[in-house]
């Protein structure tokens, strides 16, 4: 069991306007190599869908501590310490481009979503993954997006 440490947000790194369901997460996170990753379980807590609607994938008990089932696999030596959220997108049409495909529904889920985060947990930093790894996810500048909503990052 760690402290809660960061909030990191992802994206499904899918082409622009294609939804993706929780199953699919599922199933590309849980299921054996080479259809899937093979890990326990999947890579975030809270999924937010191209209409602006928050799925929850992992129970969580909402307080500052990360208990062993509340661990989602998002970024690999943060997980312990971390909750992981997702938006559904993040690739151009092309399917290969980092592109910032958020939806105005999205974006005031997020927003919301890491506004309410934030207050319940002020000391928690909020990432973007690509801070914590080498990675174009999520396709936007997460600080300078925390900035404009005023959050303090």
């Amino acid at each position: 069991m760690g402290k809660l440490q960061r909030l990191v947000i992802h994206c499904t790194a899918t082409p622009e306007g294609r939804e993706v369901t929780s199953d699919e997460i599922r199933r590309w996170h849980t299921s054996a190599p080479p259809a899937g990753r093979g890990w326990k379980q999947v890579g975030y807590t809270d999924m937010i869908h191209l209409d602006g609607s928050v799925e929850r994938l992992v129970d969580n008990n909402e307080d500052a501590q990360v208990d062993p089932w509340e661990i989602t696999n998002g970024a690999k030596g943060y997980n312990t310490t971390a909750r992981h959220i997702v938006y559904v997108g993040g690739l151009d049409t092309d399917g290969k481009t980092p592109k910032d495909t958020r939806t105005p529904r999205q974006l005031e889920a997020m927003e919301t979503y890491v506004k309410d985060f934030h207050r319940r947990f002020p000391g928690v930093k909020i990432v973007g993954h690509n801070q914590l790894a080498a990675k174009a996810c999520p396709s936007f500048d997460v600080a300078g997006w925390l900035e404009e909503i005023g959050v303090e990052s």
